[in-house]
């Protein structure tokens, strides 16, 4: 049967107990209110007529009005004829009447007065009797209306437990059905009858069941093939490679990965690698990369081809979209470690030759500025205009040489970890007084004008005075070379709550947004750029605020200079 079909016949049968109790119930009101209705139009009339005749009986003779109170009664009594022998009674009451009219004595308003008591007795009796009819008929009512009502409770009843019931049934057998094959069991069939609306909706869906279970076993065998092809790329790569799911167990390894893992295939596969991790540090130092990635990460360092290695690890999340969705969800995690020895040894070359290429250079270069203090004594002669003039440039480009031999000290230092920090307290001011005197020369050959803002409380700093000294006067140094002449520099510093600001701020050309974050890598100059540099001094002091738990930023606008800002928390 039809659901259309169902739902007529429930509402239907509900609806025809709904107007057989409304009409049995209208039917039986109706009828008491006409037995009820009698009893006041019929006899309840002429019991007040009889009244009225009694009331005025004695005057008829001596009052007009009492007289005509009494045959007005009288005349309605006539017309009110309702029960067994009241007409007669009626009669012989208007026969006596007249007898009385006629003769006043005590014995014809006697007979009168028991004519009117006969007309009353006989209505009172029938009052009683249609009372007893109408009681009669109310217990009849409730007998009925009450079984009409236990009836129709009993029938909505079985269809509200029933009806929704035979409804509901298919739909979760479709339900259900449908779950089956979402869970891959493709021998589920439906059976539904062929006249309801799930007939069409049963046949579709036992084919494309029949149809997948008929796929499955014809690319069983293709994905088995595949399976392996995909085992034998993965052990193909060089790299460890390490494939996750979302619960963390390991989909799939490489022979690479469980040579420095020191693991077997057998024990790893599907299993999970936060347990496996408890007894081995290397895979529980990645898994725990995976879960709280850090900022920096660092190569690990892995006895690995018979000698130490470096592996840089790589977390790669694998994400897809769902047939039928269109959000990526992710499915797993592949960890991928690159080896990087030959990157690192190169490295360490490259820092080795830095250092000692710096300290080979430093004595020539000290030679070269003692020898062109000698040349510059006058003691020794007097130099004309052009060899002044060729001094002075063997001896800018001289400092400009050591200079850059001691920013590549400092980077070698930085890089080995030898970078020795000897903190002490100092007042910002300090550092600040040593910035400018560092370079007060340099602001009067460019004609720059250094103001000073300084708050008249402010914390001290636990910092290595030397370092942060340097970092200053290479902020300080850059912000006169990057301004116009007779321009203004501001050299300040600050706190707000617990941290301590300090800033140089110049009103040059600017530094592009795309630029301010590479400004601080090593030989990094900003395209354009015409002022000399070896593109290691904004990196070096990076790193020396870095190491002091600082941080060093720049606010930067074109057109509107630059503003650097060292920061340190106090507390």
């Amino acid at each position: 049967m039809k659901i259309k079909t169902k739902l007529t016949y429930g509402i239907g049968i509900l609806f025809a107990m709904i107007v057989l109790l409304g009409a049995l119930s209208l039917g039986y009101i109706n009828k008491l209110n006409n037995e009820t209705q009698k009893i006041y139009t019929n006899n309840n009339y002429s019991l007040n007529y009889c009244r009225n005749m009694l009331l005025v009986l004695d005057n008829v003779h001596t009052s007009k009005s009492a007289f005509q109170v009494f045959m007005s009664n009288l005349q309605k009594q006539q017309k009110n004829l309702t029960e067994v022998n009241e007409k007669e009674t009626t009669d012989r009451l208007t026969f006596h009447f007249e007898e009385l009219k006629n003769k006043m004595n005590e014995q014809n308003l006697q007979k009168v007065r028991s004519d009117i008591y006969a007309i009353m007795n006989l209505n009172m009796a029938s009052i009683y009797h249609k009372s007893e009819l109408a009681k009669q008929t109310a217990n009849n009512a409730l007998l009925w209306i009450y079984m009409t009502f236990s009836t129709c409770v009993f029938f909505a009843l079985a269809i509200l437990f029933r009806f929704p019931h035979s409804i509901i049934k298919p739909i979760k057998e479709l339900t259900g059905g449908i779950m089956e094959i979402a869970n891959h069991n493709y021998d589920k069939r439906l059976n539904f009858e062929p006249t309801s609306e799930f007939g069409e909706v049963s046949t579709s869906f036992n084919k494309m069941a029949e149809r997948l279970n008929e796929y499955r076993a014809s690319t069983l065998s293709d994905i088995i093939a595949n399976k392996k092809y995909i085992e034998a790329i993965v052990n193909s790569i060089t790299e460890p490679i390490i494939g996750l799911n979302n619960e963390k167990e390991i989909l799939f390894i490489n022979d690479e990965a469980l040579n420095i893992l020191n693991l077997k295939r057998e024990n790893v596969i599907k299993k999970s690698a936060s347990e496996l991790s408890l007894k081995n540090d290397l895979l529980r130092r990645l898994v725990r990369e995976l879960v709280n990635p850090g900022e920096k990460k660092e190569p690990l360092k892995i006895y690995a081809d018979n000698k130490e290695s470096y592996f840089q690890a790589n977390y790669i999340p694998i994400k897809i979209v769902e047939t039928g969705e269109t959000e990526l969800h992710s499915i797993g995690d592949v960890i991928l470690l690159k080896n990087i020895t030959e990157f690192k040894e190169l490295d360490t070359a490259k820092t080795t030759f830095l250092s000692t290429i710096s300290h080979e250079l430093k004595t020539p270069i000290s030679a070269i500025m003692m020898s062109l203090q000698l040349l510059e004594d006058k003691r020794v002669g007097q130099l004309n205009e052009e060899q002044e003039s060729l001094s002075q440039s063997i001896k800018d480009n001289s400092e400009r040489l050591l200079n850059i031999t001691g920013e590549l000290l400092k980077v070698t230092q930085v890089e080995t970890g030898k970078l020795q920090l000897m903190p002490k307290i100092t007042k910002p001011i300090e550092l600040i007084d040593y910035a400018i005197k560092a370079t007060r020369m340099l602001a009067e050959k460019f004609g720059c004008h250094i103001e000073v803002e300084y708050p008249e409380k402010i914390s001290k700093l636990f910092v290595d005075s030397e370092k942060i000294a340097w970092v200053l006067t290479n902020l300080l140094s850059n912000a006169i070379h990057y301004s116009k002449e007779n321009s203004r520099i501001i050299i300040g510093a600050k706190q707000i709550d617990d941290v301590v600001e300090l800033y140089v701020q110049d009103f040059g050309k600017g530094i592009d947004p795309r630029y301010h974050q590479s400004i601080f890598d090593r030989y990094f100059r900003v395209p354009g750029t015409k002022v000399q540099g070896s593109g290691l001094g904004l990196s070096i002091s990076k790193d020396f605020i870095e190491a002091h738990d600082g941080t060093l930023t720049v606010e930067s606008e074109v057109g509107k200079g630059s503003k650097f800002v060292i920061r340190f928390n106090v507390r």
